[in-house]
């Protein structure tokens, strides 16, 4: 499903990404974790264009990223992302703001774009927010209107980047538990996430990062189980994050 083969990046001097490869199958769930600036929320930008990249590859569903002349809107309509702060547009009620993409980019009528998106603000458990606005909603409601808003436009993954990371703590697990509902339906997903319960519980594989460079991937059993069998950058970031 998603392809990256020695990926670079670099911002003028500074190289953000260093030769990143992995390989994402169709259903799999792969959290990616790491220190603050490691590269982590970059390489999925990455996957679905919002980052340009200048070495490597990317391939999501046999479409190459970073391709001149690519429709990115298009792409982008393929690969449902969603960020740390919600990107709602506050202007809009919920329900405009789950259908104008659909509007926009995938050409569908009104109607269809309504129905399409309180199919899944009822599946998020916020029908009766539809007719409200962004504003009026806590941060864990808006949370899930935007996984809402991206599983609406009938994508073939979802990039989920520190989606908890602004919540305030009580509200982190109403969105986890969407996520963790999407993982056991199927949905191919990438997360960027520091909470390591939520890889426990329904990764398949986990990918450490430092440097901007791939430590380790790896299925979870191993990344949890003999720490010491780690890489000593995973053994220390394990030895942090598991201590809290």
């Amino acid at each position: 499903m998603i392809d990256l083969s020695n990926v670079s990046k670099w911002y003028g001097k500074f190289k953000v990404l260093d030769q990143c490869t992995a390989r994402i199958e169709k259903g799999e769930v792969v959290v990616v974790c790491g220190p603050s600036g490691s590269g982590k929320s970059t390489l999925i930008k990455c996957v679905n264009g919002l980052e340009s990249f200048q070495q490597g590859s990317i391939v999501v569903d046999d479409v190459s990223v970073g391709v001149a002349g690519k429709n990115l809107p298009t792409l982008r309509a393929r690969v449902g992302m969603v960020f740390q702060n919600f990107e709602l547009f506050p202007h809009l009620s919920i329900t405009e703001n789950l259908s104008i993409a659909q509007i926009k980019v995938l050409g569908r009528g009104k109607e269809e774009a309504v129905d399409c998106g309180l199919k899944y603000l009822d599946r998020v458990g916020l029908r009766t927010q539809a007719d409200k606005y962004p504003g009026q909603l806590s941060g864990g409601q808006q949370q899930r209107v935007a996984i809402a808003r991206a599983l609406a436009m009938n994508p073939v993954c979802m990039l989920f980047d520190e989606p908890t990371s602004a919540l305030d703590p009580e509200m982190v697990n109403e969105v986890l538990d969407v996520m963790v509902e999407l993982a056991q339906d199927g949905m191919t997903m990438i997360c960027v996430t520091h909470e390591m319960g939520f890889a426990r519980k329904v990764a398949n594989r986990v990918i450490f990062m430092d440097g901007g460079t791939i430590i380790e991937d790896c299925g979870k059993d191993a990344f949890f189980g003999d720490i010491s069998a780690r890489p000593k950058r995973t053994q220390t970031f394990l030895s942090k994050i598991l201590a809290h």
